[in-house]
């Protein structure tokens, strides 16, 4: 492990839990909300270029799509190939070490849409005991 990071995360492994470890960034690119769609939508498509990825990602402006996109390349989940062609086209895929995070990530994806009915439940027993106080908070 290299000597700086090790000291930012305390002992001799990377510690999320720690303010100083790098890797609650790199957590939080991939947890984000933009993060984790993005990763997502690169699972399922493969290899997409920026316009492609945007329309997939329902809801995403460019300029927020362009910096998840810079993050997720500096952390090495996502690759970026600009083509030599006019006009010029760039694409994004998924790098082995993004293809491992997907994974997990579209599992955990999966087990939320599988229990939205159990969470809408919840949210709207929530919601009567609290007076509805849960919506406007």
């Amino acid at each position: 492990m290299d000597t700086t990071a090790q000291e930012t995360c305390g002992d001799s492994a990377f510690d999320v839990f720690s303010r100083q470890c790098p890797s609650r960034s790199v957590l939080e690119a991939v947890t984000g909300r933009w993060g984790s769609l993005t990763v997502g939508a690169l699972r399922e498509g493969g290899t997409l270029r920026f316009n492609e990825l945007r329309r997939r990602v329902d809801g995403v402006s460019e300029k927020m799509l362009s910096q998840t996109l810079h993050a997720l390349e500096r952390d090495g989940l996502v690759s970026r190939q600009a083509q030599p062609t006019n006009p010029p086209r760039v694409d994004y895929e998924l790098t082995p070490l993004g293809q491992e995070v997907a994974g997990r990530l579209i599992a955990l994806i999966e087990l939320i849409e599988g229990r939205m009915p159990q969470v809408l439940t919840a949210q709207a027993r929530y919601d009567e005991t609290r007076g509805g106080q849960a919506a406007r908070a």
